[in-house]
Parts: structure tokens; C-alpha cells; sequence
């Protein structure tokens, strides 16, 4: 029989950087008190959205970035004088400056990149790097065959939307191109490029550096940055007040920032030009939520809907406000009061959090304001904008479609959940097995497996578990999904693991 023993996540992490992460990676980890309710079942429109094209996706994000962020015919340098004049100024009046102003002059400064090149010598490289997609293992023999692999014993099913997602992709598609395209030049990073650790420790190995998070009170330490140097915004985004400082140094920025994200971004200033708070729906520590609320005027970051619900219930009946600010006191833009800054709200979400719940929480609000100012003052008191993305959203639905076959005979006897420990949608993915009851391993790499019969495991309560004898003897099928951060490879090589435990003579393919 199997044997787990539970030990604590303090022992795996290593340095600011990675506790940092680790505590904004999962809704059941975070600091406040409030749990996240149980996930939403899978959509009737599943079937159809696991079809559209990774080209689609592409197309559609791109398109909406490019509305918002359109040169205008003024004289470049100008404008760059205006923004950084009007920056200046801010600093000194210790006001906002207009962040999405200052956003469009970086493309105007010559040092600027926020588009892949799509250069064949790159992506050959992410190919043999195995950080890309799958052609010719098993998962990709797998999306072949109907999703299911079988050898001996042991049969593989692996769900219908899973692993990289289209804005993953092309931020590392991106790094790989500025290592080509600036050699002898020292390139930096401001975060991981994504949240898996074998896509990151790539990097590292290309001489990419990534730039120390001191902590939460002192910050990221930029020092070694110099003008001339490479700096690299990750999939999720860099904060306005980084882009600033490495602007002032005189950087070349690559942004890989997903189309996605700029999406959410658009919003808070849209909010913020209208004099709406924002009302972000993520989590405070997460690094992509960092970066929205850099670019808000006020907000409000909120986790779940009972978060959400104590918003609501203060826009309409107040409260303790001290209370209040003590609840949110990581979650608030500086000096708010909620007293006077929650007439107007809008909308915004971390693109990982649950689509359905976004959705709720903005029904919620919308009940809210209708409720204190009526129809006809409804639209001068409250925005929401679509920021969601779908990529999240199918891979949740696919999970919720193959732990639904339970009690059938396509029912698995466990799951794979395969992705980085500081990933929030991968820890998401967890958190579905569980609440099946299914017995359910979170892997980030293949080194989790063994020696022997054994594997090294983490539960979505952010807790690292060891199991031995953790595959039993006889026939098993397993499912497995992967998180939007994580390659094919890391999928297969964990597969060949388990295929090498429990199939005598396996080959790899």
C-alpha cells in the first residue's frame, strides 16, 4: 500500500525569490483567512472553445493590444519629453503620472521590443531545449490518438486542453530570440520568464540573469543593470515603476508581456480615466497582479467571492472602516478610503484566477451598484470590460471533463497534475483532483520520481507529501493534464518514469 509523509514547503524554497512565489502560487496558501470556494464545473461551451486555434488566440490578443496602443503622428521626441517631464513632475508632486502615456513612449524610444521576431534559429533551439511544443513523443502521439496512450499495464489519458498556452509560448519564444539578437550584450530578467523551473534554469544556462527580489520591503535590487545591458519583462508583466527605472537607465527592453495581460492593463486605465477604482480580482502577491495595480489609479485586489461579498457589502450598507483597511492592508492602493473611493467601480482580473468566479464577481458588483444608484446611474458608477482569458478557463474545463468520468468505465485510478509550485492555474488544477477525491500528484519536474517506487509530490494546500509505493501493481490508468506555464517535454519525461516503473524493457520514444 501506499505510505505519504507531509513536510513543510519551508524547506524547499530557496531565497526571497522563491518564497515569494511560492506564497502568491495558490489560493489555499495565502495570507488571508478567506478560502476560495469550490470550483465551478466544466461549461457547456467546452466543446467548443478547446477548438479554437492557438492562431485565433493569437490574432485576437494582438489585435487588442494594438488598439490601445497606437503611435500618434506627434513628433517622437516630444512626446518622450512630455511623458518623462510629466513622470518628473509626479515624482516630485508624489502623484500617479499617466501610466498608459508613458507605456506608448517606450515604443518611440528606439529601445523597445514587444513582438517576436519568430526567427527559425530560435525556435530550433527551444526544440532541441525541449520548451516548446511536442512532435514527437508521447504526448504528441497522444493528441494523435484520442488523448490515450497504453503500454503493458498502464494506460495514459491525457485531457483535451492542457500545458503551454499561445502568450507562454511566445514570451519564451522571445527570450530565446533576444539571446540571438543582442550577443555580447549581458542580459537580464525581472521575474521568471514563466513559472516552470526547467524553462527558467534554460535561461540561466544562456547567461540570462535574473534580477533579486530583496523582499517586500525593499524590493528588486537593479544595481547590476547598467545602460547598454538587455532586460527581459516576463509573460506576466513588469510593473510600471520597473519599466520606469529601467527606462531611466537607458535599457533595451524585450517585453514578452502576454497580449492577455496588456488586456487587463488597458482596463485599470481606462478606470483610472474615468475616476473608477479598480476592483482587481487576483492575488495581492502574485507578480502579475503586482504589475495591473502599478498601472490603476486606485484599487482594491480581492481573492475569492466571500472577499468580494465584504466589498459589496460595504459599498452599500459602510462599516468598520478601520477594519477595512486592516483586511485589505496588502490589497489597496496607497491612502485609500474606502468611504469615499467605492462610488465608482470597475472591474479587472489576474488572467489565472477562475473565469467563472471573474464572471461572478463582476454580477456581484454590477447587483451592487444597480442596487444603490438604479438603472439610469448604473453606467456612471460602474465598468466592466472583458479581460478574461479563455487559455486558463479550457484547461480547468478539460480537468473537470476527465475527473467527471468517475463512475463510468473511463473513470482514472489517479492523476498527474504537472507543472511549476509557484504556478497558480497548475495549483488550480490540483485543487479539482482533490475535491474528486482522487489521488492526484503535483510533479514540476521528472526528478520527483523515485528512486524506486517512491515520488516527491505537492497538494494544492502548497504542502510537499512523500508516497511510496505510490503505483501499485497491475493495470492503472492514469490521467494527465499540465499547467499553461509547463513544456510537453516535462510531461514526457515524467511519463517515462512511470513507464520504466512499471513496464520492464521500456524505451523512451
Amino acid at each position: 500500500s501506499m505510505r505519504t509523509t507531509t513536510r513543510s514547503m519551508k524547506s524547499l524554497s530557496s531565497g526571497s525569490r522563491g518564497q515569494h512565489q511560492l506564497r502568491a502560487g495558490c489560493s489555499s496558501s495565502s495570507t488571508s483567512s478567506m478560502r476560495l470556494p469550490s470550483s465551478l464545473r466544466a461549461s457547456s461551451s467546452f466543446a467548443r472553445r478547446k477548438h479554437m486555434t492557438r492562431r485565433h488566440a493569437q490574432a485576437e490578443a494582438e489585435a487588442e493590444a494594438e488598439a490601445t496602443e497606437k503611435p500618434t503622428q506627434r513628433s517622437v521626441a516630444a512626446e518622450v519629453e512630455e511623458v518623462e517631464a510629466e513622470a518628473k513632475g509626479a515624482v516630485e508632486k508624489k502623484e500617479k503620472f499617466d501610466a498608459r502615456a508613458f507605456r506608448r513612449s517606450l515604443n518611440k524610444t528606439g529601445r523597445y521590443v514587444r513582438k517576436p521576431t519568430h526567427d527559425k534559429d530560435s525556435k530550433d533551439l527551444m526544440d532541441e531545449h525541449g520548451v516548446g511544443y511536442s512532435s514527437t513523443g508521447i504526448v504528441a502521439l497522444m493528441r494523435d490518438n484520442g488523448y490515450t496512450h497504453q503500454i503493458g499495464d498502464v494506460t495514459i489519458k491525457l485531457a483535451e486542453s492542457y500545458g503551454f498556452c499561445w502568450g507562454v509560448e511566445r514570451a519564451v519564444q522571445m527570450a530565446y530570440e533576444a539571446r540571438r539578437a543582442y550577443p555580447g550584450k549581458q542580459l537580464h530578467i525581472t521575474n521568471e520568464i514563466i513559472h516552470n523551473p526547467s524553462v527558467n534554469k534554460r535561461l540561466e544556462q544562456m547567461g540570462v540573469k535574473f534580477i533579486e527580489d530583496r523582499g517586500e520591503n525593499l524590493g528588486k535590487d537593479f544595481s547590476e543593470v547598467e545602460e547598454g545591458d538587455v532586460c527581459i519583462l516576463p509573460a506576466f508583466g513588469a510593473s510600471v515603476h520597473e519599466m520606469k527605472i529601467l527606462n531611466d537607465k537607458r535599457v533595451q527592453i524585450v517585453d514578452t508581456t502576454c497580449p492577455y495581460v496588456s488586456k487587463v492593463w488597458n482596463s485599470v486605465e481606462t478606470h483610472t480615466r474615468r475616476e473608477h477604482t479598480s476592483i482587481i480580482h487576483g492575488k495581492w502577491a502574485h507578480e502579475e497582479t503586482i504589475a495591473t495595480a502599478s498601472f490603476a489609479g486606485t484599487y482594491v485586489i480581492v481573492k475569492n467571492m466571500p472577499e468580494a461579498s465584504y466589498v459589496a457589502d460595504y459599498i452599500l450598507n459602510g462599516g468598520d472602516k478601520q477594519e477595512f483597511l486592516e483586511k485589505f492592508k496588502n490589497a489597496i492602493s496607497e491612502d485609500f478610503d474606502p468611504d469615499t473611493m467605492l462610488d465608482n467601480v470597475g472591474i479587472a482580473n489576474q488572467t489565472t484566477m477562475l473565469k467563472g468566479e471573474t464572471m461572478e464577481i463582476g454580477k456581484l458588483l454590477e447587483k451592487t451598484m444597480l442596487t444603490k444608484y438604479g438603472p439610469a446611474e448604473l453606467a456612471n458608477h460602474f465598468v466592466l470590460m472583458d479581460t478574461i482569458c479563455d487559455a486558463t478557463q479550457t484547461r480547468q474545463d478539460a480537468m473537470y471533463h476527465l475527473v467527471g468520468q468517475q463512475g463510468t468505465d473511463e473513470a482514472v485510478d489517479m492523476i498527474l497534475v504537472v507543472g511549476g509550485y509557484n504556478s497558480s492555474n497548475t495549483c488550480h488544477l490540483q485543487e479539482i483532483a482533490e475535491e474528486y477525491k482522487i489521488p492526484s500528484f503535483w510533479l514540476d519536474t521528472a526528478a520527483r520520481v523515485g528512486p524506486g517506487n517512491e515520488t516527491e509530490w505537492m497538494n494544492a494546500h502548497l504542502e510537499m507529501q512523500k508516497a511510496e509505493n505510490w503505483l501499485p501493481e497491475g493495470k492503472i490508468t492514469i490521467g494527465v493534464t499540465s499547467g499553461a506555464s509547463t513544456p510537453d517535454k516535462v510531461v514526457e519525461d515524467i511519463l517515462d518514469k512511470v513507464f520504466e516503473l512499471k513496464v520492464d524493457g521500456y524505451q523512451p520514444l
